[in-house]
Protein backbone atom coordinates (compact mmCIF):
# COMPACT_ATOMS: atom_id res chain seq x y z
CA UNK A 1 0.00 0.00 0.00
CA UNK A 2 1.35 3.41 -0.96
CA UNK A 3 0.18 6.56 0.81
CA UNK A 4 1.89 9.92 0.92
CA UNK A 5 0.28 11.52 3.64
CA UNK A 6 -1.32 8.89 6.01
CA UNK A 7 -4.08 11.13 6.91
CA UNK A 8 -6.31 8.29 8.28
CA UNK A 9 -3.49 7.18 10.70
CA UNK A 10 -3.68 8.20 14.20
CA UNK A 11 -0.42 9.23 16.16
CA UNK A 12 0.33 5.88 17.43
CA UNK A 13 -0.17 4.35 14.36
CA UNK A 14 2.03 7.06 12.17
CA UNK A 15 4.95 6.76 14.95
CA UNK A 16 4.88 2.80 13.95
CA UNK A 17 4.89 3.55 10.85
CA UNK A 18 8.22 5.55 10.75
CA UNK A 19 9.68 2.99 13.45
CA UNK A 20 9.45 0.21 10.44
CA UNK A 21 11.28 2.34 8.27
CA UNK A 22 14.26 4.70 10.39
CA UNK A 23 17.78 3.72 9.99
CA UNK A 24 20.03 3.55 13.09
CA UNK A 25 21.41 7.00 14.47
CA UNK A 26 24.16 7.41 17.02
CA UNK A 27 23.47 8.45 21.06
CA UNK A 28 23.43 12.26 21.35
CA UNK A 29 26.64 11.77 23.42
CA UNK A 30 27.45 8.04 23.58
CA UNK A 31 30.06 5.82 21.43
CA UNK A 32 29.68 4.67 17.95
CA UNK A 33 26.30 2.77 17.11
CA UNK A 34 25.77 -0.31 15.30
CA UNK A 35 26.71 0.30 11.77
CA UNK A 36 23.50 1.72 9.55
CA UNK A 37 23.12 5.24 7.29
CA UNK A 38 21.37 8.16 8.75
CA UNK A 39 19.19 9.51 6.31
CA UNK A 40 19.09 13.44 6.41
CA UNK A 41 16.82 13.36 9.33
CA UNK A 42 16.04 9.98 9.86
CA UNK A 43 15.76 8.77 13.64
CA UNK A 44 17.27 5.18 14.81
CA UNK A 45 15.34 2.04 15.11
CA UNK A 46 13.54 2.10 18.69
CA UNK A 47 14.81 0.51 21.53
CA UNK A 48 13.90 -2.65 22.94
CA UNK A 49 11.03 -3.13 25.70
CA UNK A 50 7.12 -2.37 26.55
CA UNK A 51 7.18 0.12 23.68
CA UNK A 52 9.11 -1.32 21.28
CA UNK A 53 7.02 -0.38 18.44
CA UNK A 54 7.40 3.02 19.09
CA UNK A 55 10.84 5.36 17.94
CA UNK A 56 11.60 5.81 21.08
CA UNK A 57 15.86 5.17 22.04
CA UNK A 58 17.78 5.58 25.22
CA UNK A 59 20.43 7.93 24.31
CA UNK A 60 23.54 8.83 26.43
CA UNK A 61 24.02 12.60 27.70
CA UNK A 62 27.57 14.51 28.40
CA UNK A 63 26.51 13.58 32.18
CA UNK A 64 26.58 9.82 31.41
CA UNK A 65 23.02 9.40 32.05
CA UNK A 66 20.57 7.34 30.14
CA UNK A 67 17.85 9.37 28.35
CA UNK A 68 14.53 7.89 26.58
CA UNK A 69 13.99 9.88 23.18
CA UNK A 70 11.58 10.04 20.71
CA UNK A 71 13.84 10.33 17.52
CA UNK A 72 10.50 11.34 15.01
CA UNK A 73 9.79 12.90 11.70
CA UNK A 74 6.89 15.81 10.79
CA UNK A 75 6.73 13.84 7.59
CA UNK A 76 7.70 10.71 5.65
CA UNK A 77 7.21 12.55 2.49
CA UNK A 78 10.02 13.66 0.61
CA UNK A 79 10.77 15.24 -2.82
CA UNK A 80 14.45 14.51 -2.51
CA UNK A 81 16.08 11.48 -4.10
CA UNK A 82 19.12 11.06 -2.07
CA UNK A 83 20.08 7.44 -3.28
CA UNK A 84 21.04 6.00 0.72
CA UNK A 85 17.94 6.90 2.28
CA UNK A 86 14.79 4.74 2.96
CA UNK A 87 12.28 8.02 2.34
CA UNK A 88 13.45 8.99 -1.21
CA UNK A 89 11.11 10.39 -3.19
CA UNK A 90 9.39 7.52 -5.78
CA UNK A 91 10.56 4.64 -2.98
CA UNK A 92 7.03 3.00 -3.01
CA UNK A 93 6.27 2.74 1.11
CA UNK A 94 3.46 4.06 3.13
CA UNK A 95 4.13 7.46 4.46
CA UNK A 96 2.59 9.81 7.24
CA UNK A 97 2.40 12.92 8.36
CA UNK A 98 1.99 15.21 11.52
CA UNK A 99 0.62 18.49 11.69
CA UNK A 100 2.90 20.87 13.88
CA UNK A 101 0.29 20.84 16.37
CA UNK A 102 -0.36 17.40 16.44
CA UNK A 103 3.08 16.25 16.83
CA UNK A 104 3.58 18.46 19.55
CA UNK A 105 0.30 17.36 21.37
CA UNK A 106 1.94 13.39 21.13
CA UNK A 107 5.08 14.49 22.30
CA UNK A 108 3.84 16.06 25.48
CA UNK A 109 1.25 13.67 26.01
CA UNK A 110 4.46 10.58 25.97
CA UNK A 111 6.18 12.86 27.99
CA UNK A 112 3.51 13.24 30.99
CA UNK A 113 3.24 9.29 30.84
CA UNK A 114 6.84 8.85 31.35
CA UNK A 115 7.73 7.60 28.11
CA UNK A 116 10.14 10.34 26.86
CA UNK A 117 12.27 12.52 28.58
CA UNK A 118 13.12 14.60 25.07
CA UNK A 119 12.81 14.97 21.79
CA UNK A 120 14.62 14.75 18.29
CA UNK A 121 12.40 16.07 15.62
CA UNK A 122 13.57 16.12 11.90
CA UNK A 123 11.13 15.44 8.50
CA UNK A 124 11.30 14.96 4.93
CA UNK A 125 11.95 17.82 2.42
CA UNK A 126 7.89 18.55 1.53
CA UNK A 127 7.51 22.23 -0.51
CA UNK A 128 11.41 22.84 -0.39
CA UNK A 129 13.69 23.35 2.78
CA UNK A 130 12.57 26.81 3.85
CA UNK A 131 9.01 25.49 4.11
CA UNK A 132 9.83 22.37 5.96
CA UNK A 133 11.94 24.23 8.60
CA UNK A 134 9.07 26.57 9.19
CA UNK A 135 7.04 23.53 9.63
CA UNK A 136 9.63 22.10 12.19
CA UNK A 137 9.79 25.41 13.85
CA UNK A 138 5.95 25.70 14.62
CA UNK A 139 5.92 22.56 16.17
CA UNK A 140 9.10 23.58 18.52
CA UNK A 141 7.51 26.81 19.23
CA UNK A 142 3.98 25.23 20.62
CA UNK A 143 6.20 23.29 22.47
CA UNK A 144 8.48 25.47 24.21
CA UNK A 145 5.49 28.52 24.34
CA UNK A 146 2.11 27.15 24.32
CA UNK A 147 2.88 24.02 26.15
CA UNK A 148 5.19 25.34 28.32
CA UNK A 149 8.21 22.25 27.30
CA UNK A 150 11.61 22.89 29.24
CA UNK A 151 13.41 19.48 28.81
CA UNK A 152 15.45 18.21 25.69
CA UNK A 153 15.14 19.11 22.14
CA UNK A 154 17.31 18.01 19.18
CA UNK A 155 15.95 20.14 16.10
CA UNK A 156 17.18 19.44 12.71
CA UNK A 157 18.07 22.17 9.97
CA UNK A 158 16.94 21.39 6.92
CA UNK A 159 18.73 21.90 3.47
CA UNK A 160 18.75 25.09 2.59
CA UNK A 161 17.37 26.85 5.92
CA UNK A 162 17.21 30.74 5.86
CA UNK A 163 19.49 32.58 8.39
CA UNK A 164 16.65 33.75 10.27
CA UNK A 165 15.63 30.33 10.91
CA UNK A 166 18.24 28.95 11.64
CA UNK A 167 18.37 31.68 14.51
CA UNK A 168 15.05 31.11 15.53
CA UNK A 169 15.89 26.99 15.82
CA UNK A 170 19.12 28.18 17.93
CA UNK A 171 16.10 30.36 20.16
CA UNK A 172 14.39 26.88 20.88
CA UNK A 173 16.28 24.08 20.95
CA UNK A 174 18.77 22.37 23.17
CA UNK A 175 20.72 21.02 19.87
CA UNK A 176 20.66 22.00 16.38
CA UNK A 177 22.38 19.64 13.65
CA UNK A 178 22.46 19.64 9.33
CA UNK A 179 23.91 16.11 8.15
CA UNK A 180 26.43 17.30 5.70
CA UNK A 181 26.73 13.65 4.86
CA UNK A 182 29.99 13.59 2.79
CA UNK A 183 33.32 14.96 3.34
CA UNK A 184 33.40 16.98 0.02
CA UNK A 185 30.83 18.19 -3.16
CA UNK A 186 32.34 15.34 -5.35
CA UNK A 187 31.21 12.65 -3.17
CA UNK A 188 28.23 14.29 -1.53
CA UNK A 189 26.80 14.00 -5.88
CA UNK A 190 27.32 10.09 -5.28
CA UNK A 191 25.06 10.17 -2.44
CA UNK A 192 22.44 12.76 -2.53
CA UNK A 193 22.71 14.62 -6.71
CA UNK A 194 20.09 16.96 -5.83
CA UNK A 195 22.07 18.37 -2.42
CA UNK A 196 24.44 20.99 -2.41
CA UNK A 197 27.10 20.63 0.27
CA UNK A 198 28.46 24.09 0.93
CA UNK A 199 25.23 26.14 -0.20
CA UNK A 200 22.61 23.79 1.39
CA UNK A 201 24.32 21.93 4.30
CA UNK A 202 27.41 23.65 5.47
CA UNK A 203 26.14 27.54 5.65
CA UNK A 204 23.25 26.69 8.11
CA UNK A 205 26.35 25.00 10.63
CA UNK A 206 28.24 28.19 9.34
CA UNK A 207 25.18 31.12 10.44
CA UNK A 208 25.11 28.87 13.84
CA UNK A 209 28.40 29.32 14.78
CA UNK A 210 28.32 32.99 13.42
CA UNK A 211 25.36 33.65 15.72
CA UNK A 212 26.86 32.14 18.95
CA UNK A 213 29.88 34.21 18.43
CA UNK A 214 28.06 37.74 17.61
CA UNK A 215 24.84 37.31 19.53
CA UNK A 216 23.88 36.89 23.46
CA UNK A 217 21.15 34.44 23.69
CA UNK A 218 18.95 36.35 25.68
CA UNK A 219 15.96 35.04 23.38
CA UNK A 220 17.24 31.77 23.80
CA UNK A 221 14.27 29.19 25.72
CA UNK A 222 17.20 28.68 28.67
CA UNK A 223 19.40 31.48 28.08
CA UNK A 224 22.26 29.57 26.23
CA UNK A 225 22.99 28.73 22.82
CA UNK A 226 22.64 25.19 22.04
CA UNK A 227 25.35 23.16 20.82
CA UNK A 228 25.80 21.83 16.93
CA UNK A 229 26.36 18.24 15.68
CA UNK A 230 26.77 16.56 11.97
CA UNK A 231 26.76 13.00 10.63
CA UNK A 232 28.49 11.95 7.47
CA UNK A 233 27.44 8.43 5.53
CA UNK A 234 30.92 6.25 5.72
CA UNK A 235 31.62 4.26 2.55
CA UNK A 236 29.07 4.50 0.06
CA UNK A 237 30.72 7.35 -2.19
CA UNK A 238 34.31 6.22 -2.34
CA UNK A 239 35.74 8.55 0.72
CA UNK A 240 38.54 7.77 2.15
CA UNK A 241 38.72 8.74 6.04
CA UNK A 242 41.23 11.29 5.53
CA UNK A 243 38.33 12.90 3.82
CA UNK A 244 36.27 12.21 6.52
CA UNK A 245 38.83 13.61 8.94
CA UNK A 246 39.60 16.77 7.26
CA UNK A 247 36.31 17.51 6.95
CA UNK A 248 35.68 17.31 10.83
CA UNK A 249 38.76 19.01 12.21
CA UNK A 250 37.44 22.16 9.83
CA UNK A 251 34.04 21.77 12.06
CA UNK A 252 35.59 21.36 15.37
CA UNK A 253 38.21 24.15 14.92
CA UNK A 254 36.37 26.29 12.84
CA UNK A 255 32.72 26.16 13.92
CA UNK A 256 33.13 24.39 16.79
CA UNK A 257 30.93 21.70 16.61
CA UNK A 258 30.13 19.32 19.36
CA UNK A 259 30.60 16.12 17.30
CA UNK A 260 30.80 14.92 14.35
CA UNK A 261 28.81 11.52 13.80
CA UNK A 262 30.05 8.93 11.62
CA UNK A 263 27.21 6.41 9.94
CA UNK A 264 28.30 3.20 8.09
CA UNK A 265 26.54 2.79 5.42
CA UNK A 266 23.88 -0.84 4.92
CA UNK A 267 21.78 -1.10 1.73
CA UNK A 268 18.20 -0.56 1.60
CA UNK A 269 16.25 -2.39 -0.41
CA UNK A 270 14.82 -0.40 -3.68
CA UNK A 271 17.41 2.41 -3.52
CA UNK A 272 19.86 3.12 -6.15
CA UNK A 273 22.79 1.84 -3.90
CA UNK A 274 21.12 -1.31 -2.44
CA UNK A 275 23.81 -3.48 -4.65
CA UNK A 276 26.34 -2.08 -2.43
CA UNK A 277 28.35 -3.56 0.44
CA UNK A 278 27.66 -2.69 4.06
CA UNK A 279 30.39 -1.01 5.94
CA UNK A 280 32.70 -2.49 7.96
CA UNK A 281 31.80 -1.56 11.48
CA UNK A 282 35.37 -1.54 12.61
CA UNK A 283 35.76 1.79 10.40
CA UNK A 284 32.65 3.43 11.60
CA UNK A 285 34.45 2.52 15.25
CA UNK A 286 38.27 3.96 14.41
CA UNK A 287 36.93 7.04 12.62
CA UNK A 288 35.39 7.69 16.14
CA UNK A 289 38.23 7.23 17.84
CA UNK A 290 40.31 9.22 15.40
CA UNK A 291 37.51 12.71 15.81
CA UNK A 292 38.15 12.16 19.52
CA UNK A 293 42.12 12.10 19.13
CA UNK A 294 41.03 15.67 17.00
CA UNK A 295 38.41 17.63 19.64
CA UNK A 296 39.82 16.03 23.08
CA UNK A 297 43.57 15.26 22.92
CA UNK A 298 45.52 18.04 21.31
CA UNK A 299 46.06 15.54 18.18
CA UNK A 300 46.84 17.51 14.85
CA UNK A 301 45.61 15.45 11.33
CA UNK A 302 48.73 14.98 10.20
CA UNK A 303 49.27 12.51 13.70
CA UNK A 304 47.13 10.16 12.55
CA UNK A 305 48.76 7.17 11.33
CA UNK A 306 46.77 7.09 7.84
CA UNK A 307 48.08 4.01 5.44
CA UNK A 308 48.78 4.93 1.70
CA UNK A 309 45.49 4.99 0.43
CA UNK A 310 43.84 7.74 3.25
CA UNK A 311 42.19 5.31 5.44
CA UNK A 312 42.94 3.79 9.34
CA UNK A 313 43.80 0.80 9.78
CA UNK A 314 41.22 -1.28 10.72
CA UNK A 315 42.32 -3.51 13.12
CA UNK A 316 44.91 -0.88 15.60
CA UNK A 317 43.61 1.74 17.77
CA UNK A 318 44.78 5.07 15.94
CA UNK A 319 46.19 6.37 19.22
CA UNK A 320 48.17 3.06 19.97
CA UNK A 321 49.29 3.08 16.65
CA UNK A 322 50.85 6.93 17.10
CA UNK A 323 52.34 5.71 20.59
CA UNK A 324 53.91 2.85 19.00
CA UNK A 325 55.99 4.68 16.44
CA UNK A 326 56.36 7.69 18.42
CA UNK A 327 56.44 7.04 21.81
CA UNK A 328 58.51 3.97 22.33
CA UNK A 329 62.22 5.91 21.85
CA UNK A 330 60.90 8.76 23.93
CA UNK A 331 58.54 7.79 26.52
CA UNK A 332 56.55 10.02 28.61
CA UNK A 333 57.18 10.96 32.51
CA UNK A 334 54.57 10.84 34.14
CA UNK A 335 56.03 12.75 37.22
CA UNK A 336 56.51 15.75 35.00
CA UNK A 337 53.95 15.64 31.90
CA UNK A 338 51.68 18.44 31.64
CA UNK A 339 48.08 17.51 30.95
CA UNK A 340 48.31 17.74 26.87
CA UNK A 341 51.47 15.41 27.22
CA UNK A 342 49.59 12.94 29.78
CA UNK A 343 46.43 12.89 27.03
CA UNK A 344 49.18 11.17 24.23
CA UNK A 345 49.62 7.99 26.19
CA UNK A 346 47.58 5.61 25.50
CA UNK A 347 45.11 4.38 28.48
CA UNK A 348 45.00 8.46 29.98
CA UNK A 349 41.85 10.37 29.03
CA UNK A 350 40.85 13.82 30.17
CA UNK A 351 39.56 12.27 33.53
CA UNK A 352 42.56 10.23 34.33
CA UNK A 353 44.98 12.61 33.27
CA UNK A 354 43.38 15.19 35.72
CA UNK A 355 43.61 12.34 38.04
CA UNK A 356 47.08 12.36 37.42
CA UNK A 357 47.92 16.12 37.92
CA UNK A 358 45.97 16.00 41.32
CA UNK A 359 47.58 13.07 42.81
CA UNK A 360 50.82 13.90 42.06
CA UNK A 361 50.70 17.27 43.78
CA UNK A 362 50.84 14.77 46.95
CA UNK A 363 53.10 12.13 45.95
CA UNK A 364 55.24 10.91 43.92
CA UNK A 365 53.70 7.86 41.35
CA UNK A 366 56.03 5.35 41.55
CA UNK A 367 54.40 2.10 39.60
CA UNK A 368 51.72 0.62 37.84
CA UNK A 369 49.44 -0.27 40.87
CA UNK A 370 49.68 3.59 42.03
CA UNK A 371 48.33 4.16 38.58
CA UNK A 372 45.41 1.79 39.01
CA UNK A 373 44.16 3.43 42.32
CA UNK A 374 43.73 6.46 40.39
CA UNK A 375 41.08 5.01 37.47
CA UNK A 376 44.23 4.45 34.65
CA UNK A 377 44.03 2.07 32.52
CA UNK A 378 47.09 0.79 32.12
CA UNK A 379 46.81 -2.75 30.07
CA UNK A 380 48.43 -0.53 27.17
CA UNK A 381 50.34 1.96 28.58
CA UNK A 382 53.84 0.71 30.46
CA UNK A 383 56.15 0.72 27.33
CA UNK A 384 55.24 4.66 26.49
CA UNK A 385 56.04 5.94 30.45
CA UNK A 386 58.33 6.83 32.87
CA UNK A 387 57.66 6.46 36.65
CA UNK A 388 60.08 8.44 38.40
CA UNK A 389 62.55 7.94 35.90
CA UNK A 390 62.43 4.38 35.75
CA UNK A 391 59.91 2.20 33.05
CA UNK A 392 57.13 0.13 34.79
CA UNK A 393 57.55 -2.98 35.72
CA UNK A 394 55.43 -5.24 33.13
CA UNK A 395 53.41 -8.52 34.10
CA UNK A 396 53.97 -10.97 31.59
CA UNK A 397 51.46 -12.98 30.06
CA UNK A 398 50.88 -16.36 31.44
CA UNK A 399 50.42 -18.08 27.84
CA UNK A 400 51.91 -16.50 25.01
Amino acid sequence: MFSMEGQQLGPVEKLTLFAEHMALEPDEEGGAPPAGPLPCGAPPAPRRGKDDHLPITNVTMSNGRKMPVLKTLLTSACERNCYYCPFRAGRNFQRATFRPEELANTFVDMHRAGLVEGMFLSSGIIKGGVSTQDRLLDAADILRNRLGYRGYLHLKLMPGAERDQVERAMQLASRVSTNLEAPTSERLARLAPTKQLVEELLQPLRWAEEIRRTQLPHKSWNGRWPSTVTQFVVGAAGESDLELLTATSYLYNRLHLRRAYFSGFHPIADTPLDGLPPTDPWREHRLYQASFLLRDYGFDLEELPFTGDGNLPLHHDPKLAWAQQTLISRPVELNRADREQLLRVPGIGPISADAILRARRQRTLRDLSDLRRLGVATKNLAPFVLLNGRRPLQQLPLFA
